[in-house]
């Protein structure tokens, strides 16, 4: 996703620069739909998501060539795709049962790609890929028609006051605010409520806003316990050398 926002950020880019791709896809993190469509509209060009993980080797669950994702209305995500060929992908509670269908829950894939285990890691082999079917540690629901959707990792989610909160869904309405480059959301700890949230943001070249004025625009599209609380600006999120925004980076200290 970072690449892409660069390419529609960047003012010296139009849409000869990528007139002969065919397609184009991406992975590594879902694509929002403010970025998808801000990209489509300069390049022309309609964004695949694209999921799988290094476990599963390559991706299991993607949109179809000929597809576009259908958005859920709830949340405002895009869907990730469908499973590719010979692999089953299903959502499960915390007992590792089946959740019904629009129901939130960890990712299980299964297919030929996976991985067989962790070298020398026995117990953690047990723990995530019991009978070879792999719990991804990713949260999302299935839509009727079998569209996945990823609401966040499992082990980022925010307990505000006993309140759930995932990040992502505060991302993405973020990067809908016009002057947002990047934005990462994280649980800080805060006397009173446990948990709040705290927003990271940088902004695009020549845009600036103030932080009550993101916090008020994010209020204005989230429950109230869902909006941050605390917003900061900083140049550059820290990132992976794949371009991924490190959330736990961005906890240490806070």
């Amino acid at each position: 996703m970072t690449v892409f926002r660069a390419f529609t950020t960047n003012s010296a880019g139009t849409r000869e620069h990528l007139s002969c791709c065919r397609s184009v896809y991406s992975g590594g993190a879902p694509i929002p739909k403010a970025a998808l469509e801000a990209f489509r509209s300069k390049f022309g060009h309609y964004i695949h998501n694209g999921y799988g993980l290094t476990e599963t080797n390559s991706p299991a669950i993607v949109v179809p060539f000929a597809r576009e994702a259908p958005v859920d209305k709830d949340s405002g995500a895009v869907a990730v795709g469908v499973p590719v060929s010979s692999t089953t992908a299903w959502v499960v509670d915390d007992n590792d049962k089946l959740v019904a269908v629009g129901d939130v829950g960890e990712i299980v894939v299964s297919g030929p790609q996976g991985a067989q285990g962790y070298w020398g890691n026995p117990q953690e082999t047990e723990h995530a890929m019991p009978g070879g079917r792999f719990h991804t540690g990713d949260v999302g629901f299935m839509d009727e028609q079998g569209w996945f959707y990823i609401v966040d990792r499992k082990k980022d989610q925010i307990n505000a006051a006993g309140f759930k909160v995932w990040p992502r869904e505060v991302e993405d309405v973020l990067y809908e605010h016009p002057a947002v480059r990047e934005a990462a959301v994280v649980g800080v700890f805060d006397e009173y409520r446990g948990e709040t949230v705290k927003a990271f943001v940088s902004f695009k070249e020549g845009a600036s806003v103030t932080t009550d004025e993101l916090i008020a625009f994010c209020k204005e599209r989230l429950a109230a316990y869902k909006a941050p609380r605390i917003v900061e600006v900083i140049g550059d999120l820290p990132k992976t050398v794949t371009g991924k925004i490190l959330r736990r980076e961005l906890r240490k200290d806070k």
